[in-house]
């Protein structure tokens, strides 16, 4: 009986060596022309990349914290953050300058909010500016603080120049002699 459960064991990593076999997933982006090898290889840190982090409502972090990744924050931080995604759960707190793609508030930011789209649920508590492309606040949010909206993808229309001031018109003199 205890033979039948090891012998399983050994045969997982047969299956994880043949398992570079199956297709990747249709949402993972596809390095453009690579070869499908080279692909699957990189298929382990895409789920990484695209994962949440998250720091624990139990742990506090002093300094900055930058990355292409999404975060959730539910504890305590005190630096600026410059994140793709970040999300500030109910125990979140951030001291500082806040910048990402989107944004939702749930918790506190003391500080400056950067981002395309910003969230401010019913639970948030917002002491600083805000930028941002697009904007929702929930009914119970608190704000302090300006909503300065950010510029768009397509260019403004430019108003029609103006025609300079006329020039006077030549005048014409009569050079003939008087008969």
């Amino acid at each position: 009986m205890f033979n039948k459960t090891k012998s399983p064991a050994p045969s997982q990593p047969q299956r994880a060596d043949n398992g570079s076999s199956i297709p990747p997933l249709p949402d993972l982006p596809m390095p453009g022309g690579a070869p499908a090898a080279p692909a699957r290889a990189a298929q382990p840190a895409a789920p990484s990349a695209r994962g949440l982090s998250t720091l624990s409502s139990d742990l506090q972090f002093e300094g900055s914290i930058s990355g292409g990744g999404d975060l959730q924050i539910d504890g305590a931080i005190k630096g600026d953050v410059r994140v793709g995604r970040l999300i500030v759960g109910e125990t979140g707190a951030v001291e500082g300058n806040v910048s990402a793609d989107y944004i939702e508030v749930r918790g506190r930011i003391v500080g400056g909010i950067s981002g395309k789209q910003v969230k401010l649920i019913a639970t948030a508590y917002v002491d600083g500016d805000i930028t941002a492309d697009q904007m929702s606040i929930d009914i119970g949010a608190y704000f302090q603080g300006r909503v300065l909206q950010g510029r768009r993808e397509a260019p403004a229309p430019t108003p029609a120049p103006r025609p300079a001031a006329p020039e006077p018109a030549p005048q014409v003199i009569d050079m003939k002699a008087p008969s």
